[in-house]
């Protein structure tokens, strides 16, 4: 069974890293950032739900004694 050569993959490695720089470098620049970024007013509205208005109380089967 032969070898794996690996002695090019520092190149290769090196050189893609380099490529993909030089390939996304001009997209991420021309890009335009806000200077500025203002939070929104939201208002938010409070409904009533029909479980909201009643006191439940939920068990769980974990948590009951033992029979």
């Amino acid at each position: 069974m032969p070898q794996l050569d690996t002695s090019t993959w520092l190149i290769t490695i090196t050189s893609m890293i380099i490529t993909l720089f030089m390939v996304l470098q001009p997209k991420i620049s021309k890009h335009n950032f806000p200077e500025n970024p203002q939070l929104k007013a939201t208002n938010i509205k409070k409904t009533n739900t029909p479980w909201e208005e009643k006191w439940t109380k939920i068990y769980s089967p974990l948590s009951l004694p033992l029979q």
